[in-house]
């Protein structure tokens, strides 16, 4: 079975003191993970060393990176390279983000340089994709985020891709508080997984994690998690709420 997937992205929330408070009273819940679950925290920069030390020992916990450069090293002023990520032991990292997308600019070419570079450093790619909402109201979302994946991740092979995490995201569904109906979220996790499969065979596509990111919470990880090409979600603003991530954490699929 594919990895059932919680992944907490905090963007840029709480002080150190809150950060580490929370992740206390997650871990506190002793949540036993089955062997094809995993808990991943992306908490920011300066959080990473402490997140890690707090997770090590915990069986499928791990910490993530919410971005990196595309740059390999060098005079880079304010940037982080994965080597440098990978080097403090972080072994996923969020790439292409919508936030990043839409206030950073980084195109989709920029993207495809994070993923090799993740991949090139034994690093996991949580590779985020998803259409704003006009392109949802023309009804062309579907072509939309193909080309996000043709043009990021089309150049791998079928072993780097099989090594991807993919998170869709209906933009229109970030913070706002609304939701993609579940059969939405299964209707485009399952059009990805196909154009997955017609490029890199059905075998492969089966065999990589698709999460869904847009208002997650308590209260609808358990329907939306139940699709069949749902495998877990990229969770905003209810991973800052110890109550709510635990329960999406016990929503996952076993």
């Amino acid at each position: 079975m594919r990895k059932q997937i919680a992944a907490a992205n905090w963007k840029m929330n709480l002080s150190y003191q809150q950060a580490a408070g929370l992740l206390d009273e997650l871990l506190a819940q002793q949540i036993e993970l089955a062997p094809n679950q995993e808990v991943i925290f992306a908490v920011p920069f300066p959080y990473l060393a402490m997140a890690k030390e707090k997770v090590a020992g915990k069986t499928n916990y791990f910490v993530a990176a919410q971005n990196c450069s595309d740059k390999k090293s060098g005079a880079y002023t304010g940037e982080t390279s994965v080597e440098q990520l990978q080097s403090i032991g972080i072994g996923h990292i969020v790439i292409g983000h919508s936030e990043r997308r839409e206030y950073y600019n980084e195109s989709n070419a920029v993207l495809a340089t994070k993923v090799d570079l993740c991949l090139a450093a034994g690093v996991t790619p949580i590779f985020c994709c998803g259409e704003p909402l006009p392109i949802r109201e023309a009804e062309t979302q579907n072509a939309f985020v193909q080309q996000q994946l043709e043009e990021s991740l089309f150049h791998l092979t079928v072993e780097q891709v099989s090594k991807v995490v993919i998170a869709y995201e209906p933009i229109w569904a970030i913070g706002t508080g609304k939701t993609a109906s579940t059969q939405q979220a299964q209707d485009m996790q399952q059009h990805l997984r196909k154009v997955l499969a017609d490029k890199f065979g059905a075998d492969v596509a089966d065999g990589i994690s698709i999460l869904y990111g847009g208002s997650v919470k308590a209260a609808n990880a358990v329907e939306i998690f139940a699709s069949p090409d749902v495998d877990g979600g990229l969770v905003g603003g209810a991973s800052l709420q110890a109550a709510e991530f635990t329960a999406i954490i016990q929503a996952l699929k076993k």
